[in-house]
């Protein structure tokens, strides 16, 4: 059984940074990749960045050059750091965990809002 859980979520003006933490409940060494996705109602879940276990990130088109993915493997934390956030940024921002064997593990979720 895994949990992850999210932090770090709120409410921003646009134009403002918020850091999201997701903590893993075992080693993120044994997972291939984690990553953060996100989902506005009525619209399918998308990938926000993702990192591999070799250190290797994937962004989105939409984020990319404001949003940057890092983990603590000490702490088994995987961060987003948000800045330059944009109004069409908000969503619910979800944690995700790819087993070897590709099994996906998801957390609950953590809402952010972004004003203009």
């Amino acid at each position: 059984q895994v949990q992850l859980v999210e932090s770090g979520g709120g409410l921003v003006q646009a134009g403002g940074s918020l850091r999201l933490s997701c903590a893993a409940s075992r080693n993120i060494f044994s997972f291939n990749a984690m990553g953060w996705y996100r989902q506005v109602p009525g619209k399918q879940r998308e990938l926000v960045a993702r990192i591999i276990s070799g250190g290797n990130t994937n962004y989105a088109d939409s984020v990319k050059g404001r949003f940057t993915i890092s983990k603590d493997d000490a702490k088994n934390t995987v961060y987003l750091q948000m800045n330059s956030l944009k109004p069409e940024d908000t969503a619910v921002y979800y944690c995700n965990a790819q087993s070897y064997s590709f099994y996906g593990y998801w957390g609950q979720g953590t809402q952010v809002t972004v004003s203009s």
